[in-house]
């Protein structure tokens, strides 16, 4: 087990397999990678990523850029070994075609990016074709068809977006889906003050907290669960002390670097030219001693007990 230097103990691994993407959404941080060098290779990927089972950390997810746009990514999926959960987040367009191959060769389940169920409001915050949500709901279809569940609907709310969170109910109800799929909803965080026109959270709070029912707290970030006309909704509202002491996951950027934060880069590690396992593990424990909540304060960085 690792354990920071702040009590959080590392469950989770975050792999950028890419930064390339199909899509230019318009809120895209990269994934804390703005700029990078060479994508790791498979045969790099594996051998980096198959340390981190015998450390504790059983759980890995996938993400780019758009990880479908490799065209290895299903064999990256097979040849990680030794993890209770293998997940992935994607945008969804190619996922159609091949969440089958997907399933069979280790991924349990998938997020899915869906801004908007109106083609376009899709197209405006995506900046891709018109038609692309129709390949992306068959690819959500497809993956509750083959059993990479629960899907989790990623819905980054924006204020042109923001009166559609009863549609997307609405749609997961139609469509029988509520066994099977989450809804996320996600505040974007503006540090660039780029968007002027971000959602009104406190009414979506309150929309959460006067309609739906609070069924838990993840300990993940300290995500809100609710329950609202049987749809099962995640209120995740970064970033603040209580969210930074509920994270749990370190991130492999796409050319081979472990941040132990995705707002930071002063203090990662290189982990690309190891030449063997063991130095990995070495410079995996240093990456962890290194890890510092972005966000302090609030009763004391919040008590390591109250999580």
């Amino acid at each position: 087990m690792l354990i920071d230097p702040y009590g959080r103990e590392i469950r989770s691994l975050r792999v950028s397999i890419t930064k390339r993407c199909n899509l230019n959404c318009i809120y895209c941080h990269m994934d804390g990678q703005p700029v990078g060098g060479e994508e790791l290779s498979i045969d790099e990927i594996t051998k980096i990523c198959n340390v981190f089972p015998r450390l504790g950390i059983k759980k890995i997810k996938i993400s780019g850029g758009e990880p479908l746009v490799r065209k290895d990514c299903v064999d990256i999926v097979d040849g990680l070994k030794g993890f209770d959960e293998i997940s992935m987040t994607t945008n969804g367009v190619f996922l159609a075609d091949k969440s089958e191959d997907l399933k069979q060769a280790g991924l349990k389940r998938v997020n899915i990016s869906i801004d908007s169920l109106k083609e376009d409001i899709y197209s405006k915050i995506t900046c891709g074709d018109i038609k692309t949500l129709s390949h992306v709901i068959d690819g959500l279809k497809k993956s509750v068809e083959v059993g990479l569940t629960p899907v989790k609907i990623n819905m980054v709310v924006l204020d042109i977006n923001q009166e559609e969170i009863h549609d997307f109910v609405d749609f997961i109800i139609e469509q029988r889906l509520q066994k099977n799929v989450v809804l996320q909803l996600i505040e974007l965080v503006d540090f660039g003050k780029r968007y002027p026109d971000l959602a009104d959270w406190n009414k979506i709070e309150s929309f959460l907290n006067n309609d739906a029912i609070l069924i838990g707290i993840r300990k993940t970030h300290n995500r809100r669960k609710y329950l609202y006309r049987g749809v099962e909704i995640e209120s995740v509202r970064p970033i603040d002390a209580r969210f930074c002491m509920g994270c749990s996951r370190l991130r492999l950027t796409a050319d081979g670097f472990l941040k132990p934060c995705l707002l930071r880069n002063d203090n990662i590690v290189d982990l690309k030219g190891c030449a063997s396992e063991e130095e990995i593990e070495r410079l995996i424990r240093v990456a962890v001693s290194r890890r510092e909540p972005y966000y302090k304060g609030v009763m004391n960085y919040c008590n390591i007990n109250d999580r």
